[in-house]
């Protein structure tokens, strides 16, 4: 399964109903939200990996709690959200709160409800990339090139595909994704793909736009 059927079946919109329900947010906000979130939480992932330790405590974490059970189990979405906090408290760091922001400010949803959204989809992320690992019989040293994997199959999938905002959000995030210039995600994916302050990525379109289509012109 690729990120973009992920984000397109079955679990993800078992996300976007239960926080639909939960915050009083519309569906297409919170998909379009999580078609950011996600790669941007992989790609977070992909340069940990780059660390033998963190390498090696991210494949621990994967074969103890990550089985992708949860893709298949819409129940555990909601009650792993706590679990989702800590998740995202050890990707982004001190950066997380920097993540939020952007993604509040990209996305129209508010602040307080950008968080515990992310939270009931990051064990969804890390389900999934538990059933990939599981299928490609990687180890600690192979996380890198499978995740890296993940992104450019998930770019060239919605590149290919491009019929519905979706995809197209999904194309220009997971494009900027792939530039490592600056060695940052939070850069490279939303300073050059979100904008970030940017007035070219504002005025010329970018994901704003996007978004904007998808959003009904929020």
């Amino acid at each position: 399964m690729s990120l973009i059927d992920l984000l397109t079946g079955n679990t993800s919109n078992q996300v976007a109903e239960q926080a639909e329900n939960k915050f009083g947010i519309s569906r297409n906000q919170i998909i379009a939200l999580l078609a950011v979130a996600a790669p941007l939480i992989i790609s977070y992932l992909r340069n940990k990996s780059q660390d033998a330790k963190e390498a090696e405590a991210l494949n621990n974490a994967l074969d103890k709690d990550h089985d992708g059970s949860i893709l298949n189990d819409a129940s555990q979405i909601e009650s792993r959200q706590a679990e989702g906090g800590s998740i995202l408290d050890h990707i982004f760091g001190g950066q997380k709160n920097n993540v939020e922001n952007q993604l509040s400010q990209n996305t129209g949803i508010s602040i307080d409800k950008i968080g515990p959204i992310l939270a009931m989809l990051a064990p969804v992320v890390m389900g999934y990339i538990g059933k990939e690992k599981q299928q490609s019989n990687v180890g600690a040293g192979g996380l890198g090139d499978l995740l890296g994997g993940i992104l450019g199959n998930a770019s060239n999938q919605a590149q290919a595909q491009q019929s519905n905002p979706l995809n197209d959000i999904l194309g220009s995030v997971l494009e900027g994704g792939q530039s490592q210039s600056s060695g940052s995600p939070l850069n490279d994916i939303l300073g050059s793909v979100l904008g970030g302050g940017n007035s070219n990525q504002q005025q010329g379109g970018g994901l704003g736009s996007i978004l904007g289509n998808i959003l009904g012109g929020k």
